[in-house]
């Protein structure tokens, strides 16, 4: 990965099942607390037969974050390879993040009274956060740093068929690119019919 890499997710909606096993894994490897979900798997136009399709959402660690730019107390920040952070030692529950993020990334863990909400937690794609790498205070913060590891974030890893894609922005367009130009191709998309199973 070159040094101006951005990372990216990419959720491909023809091989999402609708399982939520990325959002449980993300769940379980941050140990959140009841009430957060940095990824949510939603179903796309319910009812609609053959427009159907289910795609798994989280913070897109966009690349001109409107979250980062309403932080009135500039808690996010974004790091060299484009993974978009926050410092939670900063962040004073103020929710524009949450109205200006078009995807629904940011989570508070309360809804009380007088808009109190708590300090707010988002997807870091598994990078941590500004406490020293693998330190027990950026565990119990933020979760696992799989990135430090050389690992991908935990959703993309559970993901049984494949769908969420994570990496540098031309690694996951290569790999779409190559999966749109193999349809078609390799497996059997339909059933053998009688004919063609038994050559009658």
């Amino acid at each position: 990965m070159s040094s101006f890499a951005r990372m990216k997710f990419y959720c491909d909606e023809k091989r999402c099942i609708d399982c939520d096993g990325c959002s449980v894994a993300c769940d379980e490897a941050h140990e959140l607390p009841v009430g957060i979900s940095r990824r949510k798997v939603i179903l796309l136009n319910e009812g609609i037969e053959g427009k159907e399709f289910s795609t798994s959402v989280a913070c897109m660690h966009c690349t001109d974050a409107p979250c980062e730019q309403v932080c009135p107390v500039n808690c996010f920040y974004i790091r060299e390879d484009g993974i978009v952070l926050h410092d939670k030692n900063i962040c004073i529950g103020c929710g524009y993040c949450l109205y200006a993020c078009p995807f629904g990334a940011p989570q508070f863990p309360t809804d009380g009274a007088f808009g109190t909400r708590g300090v707010m937690d988002k997807c870091t794609m598994c990078a941590g956060g500004p406490e020293p790498t693998n330190s027990d205070a950026e565990r119990k913060l933020y979760g696992q740093n799989r990135i430090a590891e050389g690992k991908v974030p935990a959703c993309a890893a559970m993901c049984s068929t494949k769908a969420l894609i994570v990496g540098d922005a031309q690694s996951v367009s290569k790999i779409y690119r190559e999966r749109v130009a193999s349809v078609g191709h390799g497996v059997q998309s339909a059933p053998y019919g009688w004919s063609k199973a038994y050559g009658k």
